[in-house]
C-alpha cells in the first residue's frame, strides 16, 4: 500500500486546450523538449526534410497543420510521470477533447496574446468548470506585436469569469520582448529567440531591479515594474483550495516556439496539478488508492500504425495496479480478458509496459473487444459515467465508387464510428448508410482515412436531415410501436441505439405531441446506453 500510495502521489495528467492556431501542439512539443522527453522539438522521424509535431501523427494533420485527433505522451519530470494529452482545437473535434477531459485531473489552457480569448477556448472551459477541472492559463507568442498583458489578465478574468494569478509577467513585446519575470522568486529569465534544442543556462538575472535589467531593457522595464506593482495590490494572494475547486487560475506568459516560458509553466504544473481524484461510477465513487484495478476506456483510435492495421483502446487507470497479462473484465459484456501488449505512448512511438498506477494512460491492442466508455476490473461490475455523445448537427450519405468495396467501406466506418470519429446511422429501412458530425470538417477526415487506411474511394452527399435524437421509452411495446410508425425516420447507430431523424425541427415537435411517454435525447452515453440531457 505504501509504494501504491508513493505511485499515485507522483502522478499528473492533464490536457492541453486552445483555441486553433493558438500554439498548443508547438508548446506540447516544449514540454516534451524541457522533460527530456525529445531531443528536438518536431522530430519523430523526418520526412523529406521537413519535420511533424510529435503529438500530429495522422498523415491529414501533417498536411494541413492541424490536430484532428487526440494524443497521449507519458514522461518523467522532476521525480514525477506526467501524462500529456493534446487534444484538437477545432471546434468541428470538440467531441474527441470533451471525452479527454473526462479523463484528466488539470488543464492547461493555451491563449494567443494577439487574438485573446476565443470561441472554442470559452466553450473549453464550460467544459472544465461543469467538472471542476482545475486550470493553468499559458498566454503564448509574446515574441510578436500583442495585447498588453494588463490588457490578456483583464480579458481573462472578465470573459471566463475565473480570478488569475500571475506567476510570471512579461517585459515588453514584440521586438522588444526582453523576457520574463519570475514573481515568485524575484528574478527575470532573458529571452533568446529562436532556439529549437533544449537550453540549460538561459540567462537568469536576480531581483526586481537588477541593475543591469534596468539597464538593458530601459522603458520595457520599467513599464513592468509599474503593471507589477498594480496587480500585487489588485491581484488576490495564490488559493491553492480556490485553484483545484477551477475558481482562479495561475497565469503565465512565454513564446512556446522559442522555448520561453516554458520551463516555468512545466514545473507548475508538477508542483500545482492534483495527483489522481476519485471517479464516479453509476454505483459508487471509485478511489485511486482502493488496491482492486479499475479503469475506462476514453478514447479508441483505429489504425494508428497502419502497417500492421492496429486498435487502440485508451485507457485511465482509475485505482489500484494494473499489471500485463492480468485478467480484467469487460463489465458491458462480462466477458474476461488478459491483455499482454499493453503500450504506454510518446505520440505514435510506443513501448511496452509492465505496470501502471492511477492517473496513468495505458494503450491495449485490440479487435474491437472494447468500445468508448468501458469499464474494466478485476470483477467488479461498475460503470464509470461522463463519457456523452452529442446530437450530430450535420448529415451527409455515403456512397460508394467500386461496389466491389462495400465489405471494406462497411468495415472503415464501422471502426471509425466505434473511435467517435464519426457518428454512423443504418437506416432500418434500407438505404445508403447515414454519417452525423458536429462539424463539417469530421467528414473531410473520414474520407480521408477512408481512402488511406481501408483502401475506399468514397463519396458524400448532402442529406436532407436536419437532427437526430436518440429515443427511449419505459414501455418498450410503445417504443416498438413509435419505430414501426416512424420506420423511414429511424436509425440504428454504432452501438443499435434507435434515433430519430428529422427534416426540421418541427417534425420534431409534433412527434413529441403525438407520443408524450417517448423521451427524445441530444446525448447519449458510451456505454450502457444511459440517456440524459432529453430534448
Amino acid at each position: 500500500m505504501a509504494a501504491q500510495s508513493t505511485e499515485i502521489a507522483r502522478r499528473r495528467t492533464f490536457a492541453i486546450i486552445s483555441h486553433p492556431d493558438a500554439g498548443k501542439t508547438t508548446l506540447t512539443e516544449k514540454l516534451l523538449l524541457f522533460a527530456g522527453a525529445i531531443q528536438i522539438a518536431g522530430s519523430v522521424k523526418a520526412r523529406k526534410a521537413s519535420r511533424h509535431a510529435t503529438s500530429d501523427w495522422m498523415e491529414i494533420e501533417k498536411q494541413r497543420g492541424i490536430s484532428v485527433a487526440s494524443s497521449v505522451m507519458q514522461m518523467e519530470y522532476r521525480d514525477c510521470v506526467v501524462n500529456l494529452l493534446d487534444t484538437p482545437g477545432h471546434q468541428d473535434f470538440s467531441e474527441d477533447t470533451y471525452r479527454v477531459l473526462t479523463a484528466v485531473d488539470a488543464a492547461l489552457m493555451v491563449i494567443d496574446a494577439a487574438k485573446g480569448v476565443e470561441a472554442q477556448t470559452l466553450r473549453l472551459i464550460e467544459v472544465c468548470r461543469a467538472r471542476n477541472t482545475p486550470i493553468l492559463t499559458f498566454i503564448n507568442k509574446m515574441d510578436r506585436e500583442v495585447k498588453s498583458p494588463l490588457e490578456l489578465m483583464e480579458e481573462v478574468e472578465r470573459v471566463l469569469n475565473m480570478d488569475v494569478v500571475p506567476f510570471t509577467w512579461p517585459v515588453g513585446m514584440g521586438r522588444h520582448f526582453g523576457g520574463v519575470i519570475d514573481l515568485t522568486k524575484d528574478s527575470m529569465r532573458v529571452f533568446t529567440p529562436g532556439e529549437d534544442r533544449r537550453s540549460e543556462d538561459d540567462e537568469i538575472l536576480q531581483g526586481l531591479m537588477n541593475p543591469e535589467a534596468v539597464k538593458r531593457f530601459g522603458s520595457e522595464h520599467a513599464q513592468a515594474m509599474d503593471e507589477i506593482g498594480l496587480i500585487r495590490e489588485a491581484s488576490p494572494p495564490f488559493d491553492g483550495a480556490a485553484f483545484l475547486d477551477a475558481k482562479q487560475s495561475p497565469l503565465f506568459f512565454g513564446s512556446a516556439v522559442n522555448n520561453f516560458g516554458v520551463r516555468e509553466v512545466l514545473d507548475a504544473l508538477v508542483d500545482l496539478a492534483p495527483p489522481p481524484a476519485p471517479r464516479a461510477t453509476l454505483t459508487r465513487v471509485v478511489k485511486p488508492e482502493e488496491p482492486a484495478f479499475s479503469g475506462v476506456c476514453f478514447k479508441i483510435q483505429a489504425n494508428m500504425d497502419p502497417a500492421h492495421r492496429d486498435r487502440i483502446a485508451f485507457l485511465r487507470v482509475v485505482s489500484g495496479r494494473f499489471e500485463r497479462g492480468m485478467k480484467l473484465r469487460v463489465c458491458r459484456t462480462g466477458k474476461d480478458i488478459r491483455p499482454g501488449t499493453v503500450v504506454t505512448f510518446l505520440s505514435q512511438r510506443r513501448e511496452l509496459l509492465d505496470e501502471a498506477w492511477a492517473g496513468d494512460i495505458i494503450g491495449i491492442p485490440n479487435h474491437g473487444t472494447l468500445r468508448l466508455g468501458d469499464t474494466l476490473t478485476e470483477g467488479e461490475n461498475l460503470q464509470f459515467t461522463g463519457l456523452p455523445y452529442f446530437a450530430p448537427e450535420t448529415f451527409q450519405t455515403v456512397e460508394i465508387k467500386d461496389p466491389m468495396k462495400s465489405k471494406q467501406l462497411r468495415t472503415g466506418l464501422q471502426q471509425l464510428g466505434e473511435e467517435g470519429a464519426i457518428q454512423v446511422f443504418r437506416p432500418i429501412a434500407g438505404g445508403s448508410l447515414l454519417l452525423g458530425a458536429v462539424g463539417t470538417l469530421q467528414f473531410e477526415v473520414v474520407l480521408h482515412r477512408l481512402k488511406s487506411e481501408y483502401n475506399v474511394d468514397a463519396r458524400l452527399e448532402m442529406s436532407r436531415y436536419r437532427l437526430a435524437r436518440w429515443v427511449t421509452c419505459d414501455d418498450q411495446n410503445m417504443l416498438k410501436k413509435f419505430i414501426d410508425a416512424n420506420a423511414h425516420r429511424i436509425a440504428h447507430d454504432v452501438v443499435d441505439a434507435p434515433a430519430f431523424l428529422a427534416t426540421h425541427v418541427s417534425e420534431l415537435e409534433v412527434s413529441k405531441e403525438r407520443y408524450p411517454s417517448v423521451q427524445f435525447h441530444a446525448l447519449r452515453e458510451h456505454a450502457g446506453h444511459v440517456f440524459s440531457s432529453a430534448m
